[in-house]
Order: structure tokens, then C-alpha cells, then sequence
């Protein structure tokens, strides 16, 4: 599962998914090492992750929360309550490896945070499967790992989530109408309480808890309008 999409299962002559992914995963490095140098001269704070430079507006979208009810996201308003920070995720529940480690990092960072800061970060994860990640799927899945929250938008709402966001996801290594993966993007999205896209992680940046906190922390603390 990569963050390109790869060629579809019921080609004939497709290559094997995991050599699609293997060559997206080696793309996916090059690109984000560009930016992670990029970042670096722009931006007067050394972020672990990649910077946005200059920040940019995150976009507001709406879909239904693992409690089926409806959820809207308004960067910087009241859709995490306002001055609420969000680590934003696109993933979905029958994610082998990467997904659950994401969010198992992302929680950890979350509770390396003092209490007052812990308390207004959101950790969000946008299903790329909602014909199977029911809202009770979702429930139990978020539930695992934390004080997560599971949303499911479906298509067409999706793609244009997806495409304000720059997530790209596809159907891959068919097995039948139900059995199936899905090759997505695998960064994390840091939004301020201004609601501006601060910093992105790719996921195995995630395993540095610390550097992800201190990042979080200046974000906390400086969010910029």
C-alpha cells in the first residue's frame, strides 16, 4: 500500500501490486526529500516533518463520525471546537500495516503532550473505504487506539476531499467484490487552530515520537492566521 495508485488488479499485463508500490515508495522519497529540503531553507523553525511555506488553508469538508452522526470539519471554527489543532489522516480499517501504525504514533505523541495541549489535539482519520468502513467498523477500529475520531464520507465527496487535500487512492490486488487493499497517500496533515496546513508526516516519520511532539508543540504554540 503506497501513496500512488497502482495498475488495476484485472489488467492482464499489470505488474504484481508490490512491484507498483516498491517503485512508488522509492517516487514518494524522492519527492518528499525535495520538499524536506525546500522546508528546510524556507521555514526559520527546523520541523521534523515538511513544512507548508508558507502555511496554507485547509479546507472544510463534512461526513458522518464512528458514532453515525453527522461530523463537519471547519479548519479554525467549530468544527474541532475552536483553537483546536488536527492531525488528519486518510486511511481505512482493513489497512494491514500501515494505518493502525500511524494512528498507534499518532496517539502516543498525542499522550507525550502536557495535559492542557494533550486536550485540544484532534487525531481524525477519513476513511478511502467507505463501502466497507461502516460507521460501527469505524467505532471499534479508532476505538483501539485512542481518543480517535472515524470518518466516513462517501464517494463522489470523497475524490473531492481527496483532491483538496492531495490524496491520491485506488482499488488494488482484487480478490473479490469485498476482498480487496486500497493504495493510498500515507502523510499526515498537521492543521493549526487557525486552521492552516502546518506541517506533513510521512508515515515512517511517525516513529519519532519526539520530533513529531516538538513539532505539535511549536505548532500549538504558534498558530498563524
Amino acid at each position: 500500500m503506497t501513496d500512488l495508485p497502482a495498475p488495476a488488479a484485472s489488467s492482464p499485463a499489470a505488474r504484481p501490486w508490490y512491484v507498483s508500490a516498491l517503485f512508488a515508495v522509492l517516487a514518494v522519497g524522492l519527492v518528499l526529500g525535495g520538499a524536506w529540503v525546500y522546508a528546510r531553507v524556507r521555514s526559520p523553525f527546523p520541523y521534523y516533518g515538511t513544512a507548508y511555506t508558507p502555511p496554507l488553508p485547509a479546507q472544510p469538508f463534512g461526513g458522518t463520525d464512528e458514532e453515525g452522526r453527522p461530523w463537519s470539519f471547519q479548519p479554525g471554527g467549530a468544527a474541532g471546537g475552536e483553537g483546536r489543532t488536527t492531525a488528519l489522516f486518510f486511511g481505512f480499517t482493513h489497512c494491514p500495516n500501515i494505518c493502525p501504525l500511524s494512528l498507534a504514533y499518532l496517539e502516543k505523541a498525542r499522550q507525550a503532550l502536557p495535559p492542557a495541549q494533550r486536550e485540544r489535539l484532534d487525531i481524525v482519520l477519513v476513511s478511502v473505504d467507505p463501502d466497507r468502513d461502516t460507521p460501527a467498523r469505524l467505532k471499534s477500529y479508532v476505538e483501539f487506539f485512542g481518543d480517535a475520531t472515524g470518518v466516513r464520507v462517501p464517494e463522489p465527496a470523497l475524490a473531492k476531499v481527496a483532491r483538496d487535500y492531495g490524496v491520491a487512492y485506488q482499488r488494488a490486488d482484487m480478490k473479490g467484490p469485498q476482498d480487496y487493499q486500497i493504495n493510498h497517500t500515507t502523510a499526515t496533515y498537521l492543521i493549526d487552530a487557525s486552521g492552516r496546513l502546518r506541517v506533513l508526516w510521512d508515515y515512517t516519520q511517525l516513529t519519532q515520537v519526539d520530533r513529531v511532539v516538538r513539532d505539535l508543540t511549536h505548532v500549538m504554540e504558534n498558530p498563524q492566521r
